[in-house]
C-alpha cells in the first residue's frame, strides 16, 4: 500500500468522500486557493472548484454556523478550523445548535457536519496555537469526538465521520502532522521526513466509530492514550521494560468501554496519558469509568499522567508534553504500588 503522512492521508480521505458524494463540501480558513496552514486542503479546489472548497471569513462562530444550515438541508460539509485555540467563537453554535439539532427537531433535521482542527503542540505556537481542549466537547451529548494516531486511522475515520449523520469533532494532533513521531524522544526530532510513513490503501474505506485499537500487548498494566501520546506511552514501555499494554483509544466518543474493561481486568493495574491540562481533562473520565467497572480488580490506584495545571508555556514546551521519562515513573510507581 502507498506510505502517506496523517496530513496526506487526511486530504486523501477529503478528496475521496468529495469523488463519491456531491453533497460534501469543504470550507474553513484559508482552505481555497492556499490549501490550509497545514496544507491538508492543497489541490481539492483545483479538482472540485470554488463552489465546493472555498475559504471562508475569518469566523469562526460564522464557519460552522452556515456549515449547520447547509446539513438541515442536505449538505455534508467538512469544515476547518485553523486551529484547535480558534475554537471558542464557534463554541455555542457546536454546543447550542450542533449537538442539539437532532433532538430538538425530534430527528426531522440531521446535523453531517465534521469540524477538523489541529490540536495539541509540536510547533512552539504557544498558548493560541498548541491547546488541547477535547474535554470540552467530550462533555457535550449529542457530539463525537475523535483523535486519530496515525495515518490509516486518520483517513478511515474522517471519511467515517463525514458519512455519520451527525456532528463530529475531528482533532488532528500536529506533532504528528508530517509523520509518526518518535515516542522515545523528550525533545523535538528533525527533519520529519526521517520518520517512517504510515501504509494508507487507496480508494474507500471506514474505520467504525468508538472502536479502539491495541498498539502493544501486554499483561502488566494497561496504558490509555491517544493521539501523539500513544507513541510516547510505547516509548515508556519499551524503556522501562515494563510488559505494558498500550490501547489507542482513537474516538473519545463514542468511548469503547469495552476494550478499556477488558485489559484492565486482565493486567490490574491502568496509567491514563493525555497531553492536555491535567484539571478537568478527558483523563479524570477515563480513570472514573476503570474505578467503576474494574475496581475489584484493581491492584494499585489508577495513574494520570498529562500537561501542566498552566497556560502554554511557549518556551517550555516540550517539558509541558508528557514524555517517556514521565510516563515512565508513572509506570514504574503503578507496578511498585
Amino acid at each position: 500500500m502507498p506510505r502517506r503522512t496523517i496530513i496526506e492521508a487526511i486530504r486523501d480521505a477529503m478528496d475521496v468522500s468529495m469523488g463519491r458524494d456531491e453533497r460534501v463540501i469543504v470550507y474553513g480558513e484559508d482552505v481555497g486557493f492556499f490549501g490550509g496552514v497545514f496544507r491538508a486542503t492543497q489541490g481539492l479546489q483545483a479538482k472540485y472548484g470554488k463552489s465546493r472548497c472555498f475559504d471562508a471569513p475569518i469566523s469562526e462562530s460564522g464557519i460552522v454556523g452556515s456549515a449547520i444550515g447547509m446539513a438541515a438541508y442536505g449538505l455534508r460539509p467538512c469544515v476547518e478550523v485553523q486551529f484547535a485555540d480558534y475554537v471558542y467563537p464557534a463554541y455555542d453554535q457546536i454546543v447550542s445548535e450542533a449537538a442539539r439539532l437532532r433532538y430538538r427537531s425530534n430527528g426531522d433535521f440531521t446535523c453531517p457536519i465534521v469540524v477538523r482542527m489541529p490540536t495539541g503542540g509540536g510547533i512552539f505556537g504557544g498558548q493560541t496555537h498548541s491547546q488541547s481542549p477535547e474535554a470540552l466537547f467530550t462533555h457535550v451529548s449529542g457530539l463525537k469526538v475523535i483523535v486519530p494516531s496515525n495515518p490509516h486511522d486518520a483517513k478511515g475515520l474522517l471519511i467515517a465521520a463525514i458519512e455519520d449523520p451527525d456532528p463530529v469533532i475531528f482533532l488532528e494532533p500536529k506533532r504528528l502532522y508530517n509523520g509518526p513521531f518518535d515516542g522515545h524522544h523528550d525533545k523535538p526530532v528533525t527533519p520529519w521526513s526521517k520518520h517512517e510513513l504510515g501504509e494508507v490503501a487507496d480508494g474507500h474505506y471506514t474505520i467504525p466509530l468508538g472502536k479502539a485499537a491495541i498498539r502493544r500487548q501486554g499483561s502488566a498494566v494497561t496504558v490509555l492514550a491517544y493521539g501523539t501520546m500513544v507513541y510516547v506511552a510505547q516509548a515508556a514501555a519499551e524503556e522501562t521494560g515494563i510488559d505494558a499494554e498500550v490501547i489507542d483509544l482513537r474516538t473519545l466518543l463514542p468511548l469503547d468501554l469495552e476494550a478499556i474493561v477488558a485489559s484492565v481486568k486482565k493486567t490490574g493495574r491502568c496509567v491514563v496519558v493525555h497531553e492536555a491540562t491535567l484539571t478537568s481533562g478527558f483523563g479524570a473520565e477515563l480513570v472514573s469509568l476503570v474505578q467503576e467497572n474494574c475496581f475489584y480488580h484493581l491492584e494499585a490506584p489508577v495513574a494520570r499522567v498529562a500537561g501542566w495545571d498552566t497556560p502554554y508555556p511557549h518556551a517550555q514546551e516540550w517539558d509541558y508534553f508528557p514524555g517517556p521519562a514521565r510516563v515512565g515513573r508513572a509506570l514504574v510507581e503503578t507496578m511498585e504500588a
